[in-house]
């Protein structure tokens, strides 16, 4: 089964599906591994994992080249940040189809004008209702996939108010979207109130020290929330473990001290399946 067919399955029959937020192969397979049924690849995670902001600094190809990877390290379906679309209509066409020829399931279309922001960013700009309309019509019209699941996010809230955020959405879905997505509602009534008056499968974005409260899961799943993201809490989680353990070594010059913190070298080989890679070239042995 294709995996944006599996998605959709799990929207329609296990939603909320919790994605938590990966940017390469290892750490979306660990995603898996911890039993998630699909993978957020943040596209602020794969960016601040090359040393640079989410500011939409990174190229389209770039972007895909990271998403093969993360592919091919999974069998869970994969959601990705297409940002912008990287330009109009026809560079977001050009990229729907690079990134299903990438495999993943769907991804999520934004409305900020390019340069983009990251959306818990201040000062940012959206372009018009009418150009994101297009642009998301643009996507379905150039799709080879009829399963991939097409996410509409607007950054109206922090720019025009709740009342044009809404017009803005039940555009978007008029336009074609499968999804809306919100971004950065400040509050859990503004949560509530986003899901009252917008009766479509819903994405949101959940994670901490962000614009959003956190909301449990089921409360989401109760308000019709079909997909939950964490961009980048493991990512966080991971620079704290590397401070943390390069400390240690400058300390003691060793990470010794860190050994309950760290996987051991054969647990980090069983994870990347080098068993496998081992028996198999052993197969194919002269």
């Amino acid at each position: 089964m294709k995996r944006s067919t599996v998605l959709r399955r799990l929207m329609e029959e296990n939603a909320p599906v919790v994605a938590p937020g990966a940017y390469d192969g290892l750490s979306a397979r660990l995603v898996e591994r911890a039993g998630f049924p699909a993978v957020y690849a943040s596209g602020g995670a794969i960016s601040r994992s090359t040393g640079i902001p989410d500011l939409g600094l990174m190229s389209m190809s770039e972007i895909v080249a990271r998403l093969e990877t993360m592919v091919d390290a999974v069998g869970v379906p994969l959601i990705a940040d297409a940002d912008t679309g990287y330009g109009n209509a026809l560079n977001v066409q050009h990229a729907v189809r690079a990134f299903q020829r990438a495999g993943v399931a769907g991804f999520h279309l934004e409305d900020q004008a390019f340069p983009k922001k990251c959306g818990h960013y201040d000062d940012k700009s959206i372009i018009p209702l009418k150009e994101m309309s297009q642009k998301i019509k643009a996507v379905k019209d150039a799709s080879e996939d009829p399963d991939f699941v097409l996410i509409a996010r607007t950054d109206g809230l922090a720019v025009e108010g709740y009342d044009k955020t809404i017009e803005r959405c039940h555009a978007y879905m008029e336009a074609g979207a499968d999804v809306i997505f919100v971004e950065a509602p400040t509050s859990v009534e503004q949560i509530e109130t986003i899901a009252k008056d917008l009766p479509y499968p819903k994405l949101i974005n959940m994670f901490h020290s962000g614009k959003t409260p956190l909301v449990a899961t089921s409360r989401l799943g109760e308000l019709g929330y079909a997909i939950v993201i964490i961009p980048s809490d493991t990512q966080r989680a991971a620079i704290g473990a590397m401070e943390r353990t390069l400390k240690a070594i400058r300390r003691d010059g060793h990470s010794g001290s860190m050994q309950e913190e760290m996987v051991s070298f054969r647990d980090r080989e069983v994870i990347i399946g080098t068993d496998a890679y081992m028996a198999k070239d052993k197969s194919y042995a002269a």
